[in-house]
C-alpha cells in the first residue's frame, strides 16, 4: 500500500530543479521530532510525496517524488561542519533520520496555497491548517488524487 506525503523545503536550500538534476537525493536536516518520526517509522519505499517549496513566491507544490530508501540515520547530525549538526547525536543514538527521494516530475506551474484552498475536498489537509509548519506531513489518498486530478497532473 502506497502512502502519500508533502515534504517542504526552501528552494534557496534545495529545489525541485536540484532534485531533477540529481535524480535522487537524501532528504537531510529535518530537526522536528514529529517529522522525524514520519520518516523513521512510516515512510516506505515506493511512497509518493509532493515536493513543496516553502518561503517562496508563491509557496506551493512544485512536483512529485518517490521515496527510494526508508528512514536511516541522518549523518549530517554528527558532522560538526554541517549546519544540521547536533552534539547529542551519536552513532549509537542517531536521534535524527532521513530518507532518499527520487525525482518523478516537475509540475508546469506551482500549486499555491490559494490554489489548494480553492480545491474541493481539501478542507482537512494539514498544510492548509492555521499554524501548520511541519516540514513533512501525511497526505490522504483522497487529497493526493484530488490535487492530481484538479490540477491536471
Amino acid at each position: 500500500m502506497v502512502n502519500y506525503w508533502l515534504m517542504k523545503c526552501e528552494p534557496s536550500a534545495y529545489s525541485i530543479d536540484d532534485l531533477k538534476n540529481e535524480k535522487t537525493a537524501f532528504w537531510e536536516g529535518v530537526r522536528n521530532y514529529q517529522a522525524r518520526n514520519f520518516m523513521r517509522d512510516q515512510m516506505k519505499k515506493g511512497d509518493l510525496a509532493f515536493f513543496y517549496h516553502s518561503n517562496a513566491k508563491p509557496s506551493g507544490i512544485v512536483g512529485l517524488m518517490e521515496i527510494q530508501r526508508e528512514g536511516y540515520p541522518d549523518h549530517t547530525a554528527r558532522d560538526p561542519d554541517s549546519k544540521y549538526y547536533d552534539a547529542k547525536a551519536s552513532e549509537e543514538k542517531p536521534i535524527w533520520f532521513m530518507v532518499d527521494v527520487k525525482f518523478i516530475k516537475k509540475f508546469h506551474k506551482v500549486i499555491s496555497l490559494d490554489d489548494l484552498r480553492a480545491t474541493d475536498k481539501l478542507d482537512d489537509m494539514i498544510v492548509l491548517k492555521k499554524g501548520s509548519r511541519l516540514s513533512i506531513q501525511p497526505v490522504t489518498e483522497g487529497e493526493f488524487n484530488q490535487i492530481m486530478r484538479t490540477h491536471g497532473h
